[in-house]
């Protein structure tokens, strides 16, 4: 390989239309289809041929125990089987074959299916299972993915039951387990053994996993290519290969898809009209359960947006509605947010407080913290049109009540590296977003103190003891008050700006067929890339 991935702690999803942490993968999706589902469907499947995704960055890592940006997610998706995932509350089987709790819900015995192997024809074992959730409990290994086997401060214990056979033992009943443990993706044992650092090993140079295809090639800044595994549990891929190409400016991209040398691409909702006029294209939009915002980084070397009152005044001059304009040309794409989580999400409410059109109360809080000619730096990604539309925007609107911002424009490769530095101290705005599934517990590495994916280095106590009583709260009643006190909370204290619940729209060519087997997915597009297949 040309260049080693670096770790990614956080399911953060960098491109318009977005990476944790399930990504989702517990939650549901509606689907509307500006093509037709059935005519991409029809047509013989034939083996043979390859598929070209356009992705907007270089992978971060080929690992799910850390991967969470979109791009090493979707890769991930087609390189590594899941235990189990689920849509619209029903359970696929993937590696798993069942997934029981106990009468006193306190023990999960999870079988797996027979003659399961790894692309390297090792065979996959319960073995590999207890090996990668005890890698995840690690401390030492940091992966984001940790705090879901954490109850109320204690871990779930797994053991091995016989090679087929797992067993996960709770200190306390927990809702959230089950929508912890869909997000994982198990590691070989064999390979990563003696490991001492997951995350920065040369082993996910040369990634080896489960799924319906094997890592082939990785070019930086070019593509990343993988080949068929004729081996996989789930029968033998239609496809030979599949190439990820990496397009970082959103108009080259869609030129490549124009010209045929991309076949599945994210579309900007301003590029639509475009792109379906060639009648070359299934246009697919549904909601991923992905929140875009502006997040107030409180750990910038100023240190003013460490007080939620600055945040708030920021907030309070800018507009939601004219955002979403601005963003996703109308409401058809995004509806207005106010609550951190997402309306798929159990007990979300958007009834929480707003700081939102108020220019005159901006200056006053301002005035009121003695904060004069106040500069601010947002990090933007160059080619997204997105935030590009964003930050002239904030730029504008901020300006209006005497603040100067600073655009700082990058690549998407070197915006990713700059978000996830937890050290990051340079910038103090940043448009995102993210999708963390369906309970809400997974947004607690996002909020939590000191949590190696709080980005915003947001720190309250009362919101760290709340999010510890919900995770284990078994009253749904009680659950329920918890994480509405939480979304209070936290819409108080402003750590971000909510902008929209959004919706990811796809471009596909109708040369392809399957998309139905494949499942349209959040974040990695398709839940089983084995199942898509060129037409006759």
């Amino acid at each position: 390989m040309n260049t080693k991935f670096k770790g990614l702690v956080i399911v953060m999803l960098f491109t318009l239309l977005l990476a944790a942490c399930s990504g989702n993968s517990g939650g549901t999706s509606s689907t509307t289809t500006t093509g037709s589902s059935t005519a991409a469907d029809s047509g013989t499947p034939k083996d043979g041929g390859s598929l070209i995704i356009g992705v907007a960055a270089d992978p971060v890592i080929l690992n799910p125990l850390y991967a969470g940006d979109r791009v090493s997610l979707t890769i991930d998706q087609a390189l590594y089987a899941p235990l189990f995932q689920v849509n619209n509350g029903k359970k696929t089987f993937y590696l798993a074959e069942s997934l029981e709790p106990s009468a006193d819900q306190l023990t999960y015995t999870l079988k797996l299916k027979k003659d399961l192997t790894w692309h390297d024809g090792q065979k996959l074992t319960a073995d590999d299972v207890v090996f990668t959730i005890d890698s995840i409990l690690d401390e030492k290994q940091n992966s984001f993915l940790r705090s879901g086997f954490i109850i109320n401060n204690k871990p779930v214990q797994v053991s091995k039951v016989d090679d087929l056979t797992v067993a996960f033992k709770l200190p306390q009943v927990s809702p959230a387990f089950e929508a912890s443990l869909v997000q994982v993706s198990p590691i070989p044992k064999h390979i990563f053994e003696g490991e001492t650092d997951l995350e920065k090993s040369s082993k996910n140079d040369s990634p080896v996993g489960s799924g319906p295809f094997q890592f082939k090639e990785y070019k930086n800044g070019e593509y990343v290519t993988l080949d068929r595994f004729d081996n996989y549990f789930g029968g033998k891929p239609h496809l030979d290969s599949v190439t990820y190409r990496i397009a970082k400016d959103a108009n080259a991209a869609n030129l490549a898809l124009q010209n045929g040398e991309i076949n599945v691409q994210y579309l900007d909702p301003r590029d639509v009209a475009t792109i379906q006029a060639s009648g070359n294209f299934d246009i697919q939009s549904y909601s991923e359960g992905r929140l875009a915002y502006l997040m107030f980084n409180a750990n910038s070397d100023t240190g003013v947006l460490s007080k939620k009152e600055v945040r708030q005044a920021l907030s309070y001059a800018l507009n939601r509605d004219e955002l979403i304009k601005t963003t996703y040309t109308s409401s058809e794409y995004a509806d207005p947010a106010k609550s951190f989580e997402t309306p798929d999400g159990l007990y979300q409410t958007n009834d929480v407080p707003t700081y939102d059109n108020d220019a005159a109360k901006a200056k006053q809080i301002l005035a009121e913290q003695g904060i004069t000619n106040l500069k601010l730096r947002m990090i933007v990604q160059s080619g997204n049109k997105a935030q590009e539309a964003v930050s002239l925007y904030v730029q504008q609107k901020l300006k209006e009540i005497g603040v100067d911002v600073e655009l700082q424009n990058m690549d998407s490769t070197a915006w990713g590296q700059k978000f996830v530095d937890l050290k990051a101290t340079d910038y103090e705005l940043a448009l995102t977003g993210y999708i963390m599934g369906y309970d809400p517990d997974a947004y607690r590495i996002l909020f939590e103190t000191g949590s190696s994916s709080n980005y915003s280095h947001y720190s309250n106590k009362q919101v760290d003891q709340l999010f510890a009583q919900g995770s284990g709260e078994g009253d749904d009643t009680k659950r329920g008050e918890i994480y509405k006190q939480l979304q209070t909370i936290i819409a108080e204290d402003a750590p971000i700006y909510p902008i929209a619940y959004t919706k990811t729209v796809v471009a596909i060519s109708k040369n392809y067929g399957g998309l139905d087997q494949a499942v349209l997915k959040p974040v990695v597009i398709f839940e089983d890339l084995s199942k898509i297949y060129q037409k006759q």
